[in-house]
């Protein structure tokens, strides 16, 4: 007890002896918790964390996977015939020769939800454009799809985070890249790989 009281009356005497403003700025740094934040820490002339620029991408393999059989049979069209669509050239910036894909917009959620269906053929460098509405990890299936696809899930700056190829006809199974987008382009199986597209790249996208 004794050694207590004689540590606290030579603290009290340290603390009296010292600059006015001393204490305040002993006790702010004793505030500040381990890890300062980015304006304390340039305040004090220390650099500021850097900010992460990481993209989440799944990157395209070398090889790609095997290509799907044909549908023996494609389930008749309830419409009758697709709906028409406006058709619009999409750039790919930064794969060999710039190549040119025609897509058709679809950009309600009916018009999401038919796709691609029914169809037994498609056109060379054609697809269609989805305009999702949101930007997250969307997952697409080929319910009621006769003809194999691929799949290029795009951000919302043009950049192809990931593409799914080869894709099955008439799987319900959903598929993903695991990463946000907000549009997703498809067209026939194999011609991202004829083309030299890949994650990673850009694609210039339409005025919607």
């Amino acid at each position: 007890m004794v050694r207590l009281a004689l540590a606290s009356l030579l603290v009290s005497v340290a603390v009296c002896n010292r600059a006015p403003e001393e204490p305040a700025r002993v006790i702010e740094i004793a505030a500040q918790p381990p890890v300062a934040k980015p304006d304390v820490a340039a305040r004090a002339g220390a650099p500021a964390p850097a900010r992460s620029t990481a993209r989440c991408l799944l990157p395209t393999p070398p090889a790609p996977p095997p290509l799907a059989a044909p549908a023996l049979r494609c389930p008749a069209d309830p419409a009758g015939s697709p709906p028409k669509a406006p058709i619009v050239s999409l750039h790919f910036l930064d794969a060999p020769a710039t190549p040119l894909l025609e897509v058709e917009l679809a950009r309600t959620p009916e018009e999401n939800a038919r796709g691609l269906m029914y169809r037994t053929k498609m056109a060379d460098n054609h697809g269609m454009f989805f305009a999702l509405g949101s930007h997250e990890d969307h997952a697409f299936w080929m319910h009621n799809t006769c003809i194999s696809l691929d799949m290029l899930f795009v951000e919302s700056d043009g950049t192809i985070v990931g593409v799914l190829e080869n894709v099955p006809t008439l799987d319900d199974d959903p598929r993903s890249v695991g990463c946000a987008s907000s549009y997703v382009i498809e067209t026939n199986a194999g011609w991202c790989r004829q083309h030299g597209i890949k994650a990673g790249q850009r694609v210039e996208l339409p005025r919607l």
